[in-house]
């Protein structure tokens, strides 16, 4: 089994079903392009994975049809039955934006057919790929499509994924205007750079990583101080924690911890 990605909620039991990997991009595409992951899942009854999702969008191969998923803003939830795959390619925050012509805020909580971006020739790419045995094969057949549809470089999505990388690494950070501050924006610049480049908010950006955060510790099976958490993760108090926590995954901190 292929290393459970940050996000992915209930890992253990998704585990025992799911088996994830990834490849790194190759030099002609990794401007636009942070990873490539392959999905492939056997599963005697229905089963419903859920993920906190990232600050980007993804270009999806699988059945029927390939899609593009904007940043989804609430939980992530996907049906698997029986036995099947996806490949998905993960753009950098940010570095989607130049594949679309207009604002990525627009693909927030949507999946749109690929075909609106990247012609009907995607479809038999599509094809191409879920008959492809061997993950490398796989991204192979993606990089060969992708390369000659890349845009030109936008050194805007550049800057923006930067600041993206910048809000989510740095656990200290917790308010919209200490971002701001911490990389020579204004508030209004920041909130509109994140609008039409990534398609969430900084304060979403800002709450995701926390609420990741909050749910790796849990994950982990330790003992976990809630009320410490809350205050390391920047909240006032852990009702506040609670409240975001169980607003985004359904269940308060402690009911998932004990799941």
């Amino acid at each position: 089994m292929g290393e459970i990605a940050p996000g992915v909620l209930y890992p253990d039991e998704h585990a025992a079903i799911v088996d994830l990997d990834r490849r790194a991009p190759g030099p002609a595409v990794a401007r636009f392009v942070e990873f490539y992951w392959h999905v492939r899942w056997n599963t005697a009854e229905p089963y419903e994975t859920k993920v906190l999702s990232h600050p980007n969008v993804h270009l999806v191969f699988e059945t029927p049809s390939p899609q593009v998923y904007g940043v989804d803003r609430n939980l992530f939830v996907r049906r698997l039955t029986g036995r099947g795959q996806v490949l998905g390619v993960k753009f950098r925050a940010g570095c989607f934006r130049p594949f679309t012509g207009r604002a990525v805020i627009e693909l927030a909580d949507r999946r749109v057919p690929a075909r609106e971006f990247f012609g009907p020739a995607v479809d038999e790419v599509n094809r191409a790929v879920l008959g492809t045995a061997g993950l490398d094969a796989m991204t192979d057949l993606v990089e060969a499509f992708l390369r000659p549809r890349l845009p030109a470089p936008d050194p805007a999505a550049e800057e923006v994924a930067a600041m993206a990388g910048r809000m989510t690494a740095d656990p200290a950070l917790f308010r919209v205007d200490e971002a701001a501050e911490m990389l020579n924006v204004s508030v209004r610049t920041l909130q509109r750079l994140f609008a039409e480049y990534v398609g969430a908010s900084p304060k979403w950006v800002l709450r995701r990583a926390r609420l990741h955060e909050a749910a790796a510790r849990a994950d982990r099976g330790d003992g976990i101080d809630w009320a410490a958490l809350a205050a390391d993760l920047g909240y006032c108090d852990q009702s506040h924690l609670t409240r975001d926590f169980t607003a985004a995954v359904g269940v308060s901190p402690a009911r998932y911890a004990r799941s």
